[in-house]
Formats: C-alpha cells, sequence, structure tokens
C-alpha cells in the first residue's frame, strides 16, 4: 500500500496536497486522481515551484 503524505502547510479545512514518494501527488479531496511524478519529474516540479 502506498503512503501518502499531507504538507505541513495544509489546513484544517480540507485542501491539500498529498505526496507519495515514489508514486507522484494527489488531492487529499479526490485520492483516487493522482499526477504521477518519476524522480526526475518530481525535482524539476520543485525547482519550478521553488523559482
Amino acid at each position: 500500500m502506498a503512503r501518502w503524505r499531507k504538507s505541513s502547510y495544509s489546513g484544517s479545512d480540507g485542501n491539500c496536497v498529498e505526496v507519495g514518494r515514489g508514486i507522484g501527488v494527489r488531492d487529499s479531496k479526490a485520492p483516487s486522481v493522482r499526477l504521477p511524478l518519476t524522480a526526475n519529474q518530481w525535482t524539476q516540479l520543485l525547482r519550478l515551484v521553488k523559482s
């Protein structure tokens, strides 16, 4: 079973993004819909977000 983790910045209103290592990202309100990301894609996404 995949382990998903919510951001520490997530509020209590349920609007959360979850990350699954080696799996991708998903919206906590719609967990069956996932955006699969490879390790390289994840690195690129983080670079874009930080810039």
